[in-house]
């Protein structure tokens, strides 16, 4: 195929959190699309209109479940990718649909966008995946980016190529470079935490092969909305009996709480089982105002909201450094929580070791004692103890604080740019 009639071909980094897409035009320039409005990134969410029977995406579904439209909330369906959950069925007003299916929708829904925004139809596409979607098992992994592809292709894709998420962030990276640099590539996402040590050269963008330049790659199922899950534990979850030490000096059984705290596992705590179970834990509670509020959190199905809530006060706690109250006046205007610089270290603490172990195995298994710079990337990057950690890890190295969320979206549209499909 000539340069001429090559097509364009989508970058396409689908998050955990949020969602991202660009490419390089004819003209040889990048497009990183703005699929939410006018911003580049896209919560990756979709929510069921129960009454108009439409599907919202992005922000306008997040907006549509915080106003307190009746409907269904998804979120994190990355998460499922490799496990038999995707193959599943789940309620959606009054039908059942695949997991699988709706991150078919999702897709379509990306392509459309991103069409729309070109002018034109798209057909190929280079999809970004992390360094492991499961941890320490190849073929689950191996499945995963298998069902990714499989979505993609379904949505109406021909062509489909796949690239390492910490790759394509150090492409993004190399096209501001003006000297050869080996970095650590530090990408922080919704679900996990992905490092490649890269050997970048300006001179060398317009070649498909890098692997040689590539000395290393590692990855924990370590990211943002682990944090989440976290923080709320740590200062939401106790307003509703988590660690409560109820009659006979019991805890209170804990599965709804970690349910109600992880973003895709948020449905599972509204089934009728697990409705029956919660009601039957007032018994092991002796503060039954702990188990009004947890009841009237699953009743009402405030799940996600107190989740994006802890999301709020965590990234404005990040940017400021200052405490940052979480939202509660919807659960019980009483309540009063926040979140404290000294509070998120605390809560954080093993989780951000486990990352910045995983960085410097990455540095080590490329045979290095250092690097020049380490890369951040991705939405969860900007979290200050994390920032923190890494420059005490890697003094001698420079920070440089990449874009967050499209910096991946435009190193895959610059590795499409040279693929070979």
């Amino acid at each position: 195929m000539s340069a001429s009639a090559r097509p364009l071909v989508l970058g396409i980094d689908f998050g955990t959190s949020n969602s991202a897409c660009a490419l390089i035009d004819a003209q040889g320039a990048l497009q990183v699309i703005p699929l939410d409005g006018t911003r580049a990134e896209m919560p990756t969410a979709l929510f069921f209109a129960s009454e108009t029977h439409s599907v919202l995406y992005g922000s306008e579904a997040m907006q549509a479940y915080l106003s307190g439209t009746e409907g269904r909330l998804l979120r994190s369906l990355k998460s499922l990718l490799g496990s038999r959950l995707m193959d599943e069925y789940t309620a959606v007003g009054d039908k059942s649909i695949r997991f699988f299916d709706i991150v078919v929708l999702f897709f379509k829904e990306l392509k459309r966008r991103c069409e729309a925004h070109v002018g034109q139809p798209l057909t190929h596409a280079v999809l970004g995946r992390p360094v492991h979607f499961v941890d320490d098992d190849a073929e689950r992994d191996a499945l995963a980016q298998e069902t990714l592809g499989k979505a993609a292709l379904e949505a109406g894709f021909t062509h489909i190529a796949y690239q390492m998420e910490p790759i394509a962030a150090a492409l993004d990276y190399e096209q501001r470079l003006q000297r050869e640099t080996t970095a650590l590539v530090v990408d922080i996402g919704g679900g996990t935490s992905d490092f490649t040590v890269i050997r970048l050269n300006p001179t060398r963008g317009t070649h498909s092969d890098r692997s040689a330049d590539i000395l290393a790659t590692t990855g924990v199922h370590i990211g943002g909305t682990d944090f989440d899950r976290l923080l709320d534990l740590a200062t939401v979850m106790p307003h509703l009996g988590y660690k409560h030490v109820g009659t006979g000096g019991r805890i209170v059984p804990s599965s709804v709480f970690f349910d109600l705290s992880t973003w895709h596992l948020i449905h599972q705590a509204y089934t009728r089982k697990a409705l029956h179970f919660a009601k039957e834990l007032w018994t092991d509670y002796t503060d039954q105002t702990l188990h009004r509020r947890l009841m009237n959190a699953l009743e009402e199905q405030h799940g996600h909201r107190m989740l994006a809530s802890v999301e709020a006060a965590k990234i404005a706690c990040s940017i400021s450094g200052a405490d940052a109250a979480v939202d509660l006046d919807f659960l019980d205007r009483s309540l009063a929580a926040h979140i404290d610089a000294e509070g998120m270290e605390a809560a954080l603490h093993t989780s951000i070791a486990q990352v910045v172990q995983c960085a410097q195995a990455c540095v080590a298994a490329a045979g290095l004692q250092g690097v020049d710079a380490v890369y951040l990337t991705g939405g969860s990057s900007a979290l200050r103890t994390l920032i923190a950690a890494l420059r005490d890890a890697m003094p001698d190295a420079t920070l440089v604080e990449g874009n967050r969320f499209g910096g991946v979206a435009a190193g895959l549209a610059w590795a499409g740019a040279v693929q070979a499909f």
